[in-house]
């Protein structure tokens, strides 16, 4: 490692870019392809729940592979090879036609973003830590927003060439090679590595721990069905094919500040407090994406989806490493496990509710009851979770 430090704006570029690439398109691409996937194979809502949780499956498998201390030393080229794999898949999903190729390469796309989520993560964040230039992470963080409004923009100009479902997946490989080259000049090192690691302690007894986990989990289950279907929601409303592109972009606009204007928000009145009304905020967007009708309920609910799911997930990590302060890594594998079991749950049921009532209003519906439980579950920890 060189001597002189890097420059902790250019990492959280890098992580900003990588993230683009790993999660706002590898893993949510998939929503504005889904429609024209739908109509044109011929898919069903449970077909299409079902290849989304297969990602979401392989993400919490990855997240679990990642944790293990095998990868120590190496993660800026696993996290380049997991970054690289990820557009490949998407190439991969262009090339098939069935359920078992779909769910096989989105399993394997979940894991590869949970590989770059961890070990870049891991790599920009000792080197914002070593810069005191932790406000940096938010900047790291809109990565997710930045390549679900690529996306959109995207999906919106392959509507105007009337192209078929496969060129999205064709081009957001393209886009992911792009970004790939630029990640891999900016992230040139690895992790800074401050003193031998330490084996943590078992979590503490904690009532509040737990709740929180819940929590965690039930916003994983209640955010996922509209980050899976709104898309579709519009198409099903005959809302025209760039307005669904309209609908994601105004999404991925609104995720851009989220992570900054949340966290300023959780610094004046708590994490617990700011994870709950995240929550609601987010309720009443998922149910508006069915309840308003026209174009302004799926424009309601992209910008209050986009404005606080990013956020919120790093809200709630944050709550459970206070919450557990001796052993964060376990803290954060039970939060990961809990969130990870919604999001698979999520798409599922949601999936077979669309097909058995002929629409999204049910599910939809559903989700924001699950978003509201895990407000009031949140709050129902107290004040352990009151300071960032």
């Amino acid at each position: 490692m060189a001597a002189n430090p890097a420059s902790p704006l250019r990492y959280a570029i890098g992580g900003m870019i990588a993230m683009a690439v790993a999660m706002g398109i590898g893993r949510f691409v998939y929503t504005p392809i889904l429609p024209g996937m739908m109509d044109e194979l011929r898919l069903t809502a449970s077909d299409a729940g079902l290849i989304a949780s297969a990602n979401y499956l392989g993400y919490l498998v990855g997240a679990f592979a990642a944790a293990g201390g095998w990868a120590s030393g190496r993660e800026r080229p696993i996290m380049l090879t997991a970054l690289a794999a990820s557009g490949l898949l998407a190439a991969l999903m262009a090339a098939g036609e069935g359920m078992v190729p779909f769910l096989a390469v989105r399993f394997l796309a979940g894991v590869a973003s949970a590989f770059v989520m961890v070990f870049l993560s891991t790599i920009v964040f000792s080197h914002l830590a070593a810069a005191g230039r932790g406000d940096l992470q938010a900047v790291h963080f809109a990565g997710v927003a930045l390549g679900i409004s690529v996306s959109s923009l995207m999906t919106g100009a392959l509507v105007i060439a009337d192209s078929q479902w496969f060129a999205g997946w064709i081009w957001a490989a393209v886009l992911s090679a792009v970004g790939f080259a630029a990640a891999a000049v900016l992230v040139d090192r690895g992790p800074l590595v401050q003193g031998a690691a330490v084996r943590e302690p078992p979590l503490p007894k904690s009532g509040a721990l737990n709740r929180v986990i819940v929590a965690y989990g039930l916003f994983g289950l209640g955010y996922i069905v509209t980050a899976t279907f709104l898309v579709a929601i519009v198409r099903a409303g005959d809302g025209g094919r760039l307005f669904e592109s309209a609908v994601w972009l105004v999404t991925g606009l609104a995720g851009i500040p989220s992570v900054y204007l949340w966290g300023r928000l959780a610094r004046r009145i708590g994490l617990t407090a700011a994870f709950a009304v995240g929550c609601v905020v987010e309720a009443v967007g998922v149910a508006a994406s069915v309840g308003l009708g026209g174009h302004a309920g799926p424009l309601v609910g992209g910008a209050l989806l986009g404005g606080t799911f990013i956020a919120v997930t790093a809200i709630g990590l944050q709550m459970g490493r206070l919450l557990a302060p001796a052993a964060p890594r376990r803290a954060l594998a039970l939060m990961t496990v809990s969130f990870g079991t919604g999001q698979i749950l999520g798409p599922l049921a949601a999936g077979l509710l669309a097909d058995r009532t002929g629409g999204y209003s049910l599910p939809s519906l559903a989700a924001a009851a699950m978003l509201l439980a895990a407000a009031l579950v949140a709050l129902s920890a107290g004040e352990a979770t009151k300071s960032p």
